[in-house]
């Protein structure tokens, strides 16, 4: 018989125990969730502006998810690749419908689809007569996953530090920097990977002159640019895809995290000539475009482009940011450096050497639930749901940490 623990602190105990300690906790074990908000095993309530990092895009136990899952359940989880399926289908339409895609590639994690695309990139240079590209060029302070070729692609050496020797073909240029690009580009390179906005750097939106800039250049060179939305996809910057705000296309963007509202999967798309050239063979899974996450996949598609999803992304991404500059400029100014965002991405940068005390405070007097991310940015990535006043709170958490802290 599985055993159930009664309370939070009996949940943290046994995880401390047999879980392997590679992840940092909160003292906060999460039974339950609903809307934009999470529950202990003690009845405390949260609101949670974390959002499973960026996965719960429509908020816990969305009743169109739980009806999909329900059903779900009745008919077939799992199937292979040897055969088609119906749910994934409908979610590869959904996405090039929506896009400039030709394709969907599916895959069970962001850094998979992030895997995904740099193996496309390679084959793609040697189908079109370059074997000698094979070099990907990806941006410092970017985040691309933890495989080993990801997490060589991430620009971090903290990431980096304990596994190397590191997989060769990479090279990390300036985010936002157009001419760094150009001073490390040579005839070895296949491709350009990058985030529209980075999410673990600190919450970075790319300029509208650097994606251009990069569009023009890979088509200068024959190479493909890729994006990586595992983060910033899914509706979350206030379109389907980060770049659709830019007017900038791809060849090929990873998709990942919110897209199957905490069931994992992951995607790979591609237009054009990269539309092709992962043939029978070349890659694989045997998970990737299931039914089960498919189907949570076209539902939180369908979702977020019919009911307002999307755009509610974009209009409490506003209101977020000017609230919160009225806020900083009022009572704060002098331990704020930036406040930015895109949709609901959004980033306080501090003149501070941390941003964890602001979280500590807000998770132990206020109840809010947001993390800390590049050093001395707070993130606030919440479900797409959240209204004005669930901002509010979170706003006035912010305030009274900073306040109590004497920032």
């Amino acid at each position: 018989m599985i055993e159930k623990f009664k309370t939070n602190a009996e949940v943290i105990e046994n995880g401390d125990k047999y879980l392997y300690g590679n992840h940092v906790r909160m003292p906060l074990s999460i039974e339950r969730g609903e809307g934009a908000y999470v529950f202990d095993k003690d009845g405390n309530k949260y609101l949670d502006f974390i959002g499973g990092i960026a996965v719960n895009g429509l908020g816990h136990c969305h009743p169109a998810i739980v009806k999909c899952l329900e059903e779900r359940s009745k008919t077939i989880l799992h199937c292979s690749n040897y055969f088609y399926n119906e749910p994934a289908v409908q979610t590869a339409k959904l996405i090039v419908e929506n896009s400039c895609f030709d394709k969907v590639l599916f895959a069970n994690s962001g850094a998979e689809a992030n895997e995904g695309q740099i193996k496309l990139a390679r084959k793609y240079a040697k189908d079109h007569g370059h074997p000698e590209r094979f070099v990907v060029i990806t941006m410092k302070n970017s985040f691309h996953g933890r495989t080993l070729a990801t997490c060589t692609a991430t620009g971090q050496y903290a990431v980096h530090r304990y596994f190397e020797p590191l997989p060769s073909g990479f090279r990390y240029a300036e985010f936002n920097n157009l001419q760094s690009v150009k001073d490390i580009m040579d005839e070895y390179v296949c491709a350009i990977l990058t985030e529209p906005v980075q999410g673990e750097g600190g919450v970075r939106p790319a300029s509208q002159e650097f994606l251009q800039g990069l569009r023009d250049l890979c088509d200068e060179k024959g190479i493909l640019l890729m994006f990586d939305e595992v983060q910033v996809g899914s509706g979350r910057t206030g379109k389907l895809f980060a770049h659709q705000n830019y007017g900038v296309e791809p060849d090929t963007c990873s998709m990942a995290k919110a897209l199957g509202s905490g069931v994992p999967i992951g995607a790979v798309c591609a237009r054009g000539e990269a539309a092709k050239t992962l043939t029978p063979g070349t890659h694989g899974s045997t998970f990737a475009g299931g039914p089960l996450a498919c189907a949570l996949a076209a539902t939180t598609l369908d979702v977020m482009i019919n009911d307002g999803v999307i755009e509610n992304s974009r209009k409490m991404g506003e209101y977020f940011r000017d609230q919160m500059h009225k806020v900083i400029e009022k009572n704060h100014p002098d331990a704020v450096n930036e406040i930015r965002g895109l949709g609901l991405i959004d980033g306080i940068q501090l003149n501070k050497p941390s941003g964890q005390p602001v979280v500590d405070l807000c998770f132990k007097d206020s109840k809010v639930l947001i993390n800390n991310t590049n050093g001395n940015v707070l993130r606030f990535v919440p479900p797409l749901i959240v209204n004005e006043e669930e901002i509010d709170i979170v706003i006035k958490a912010v305030d009274e940490a900073m306040t109590k802290l004497g920032w």
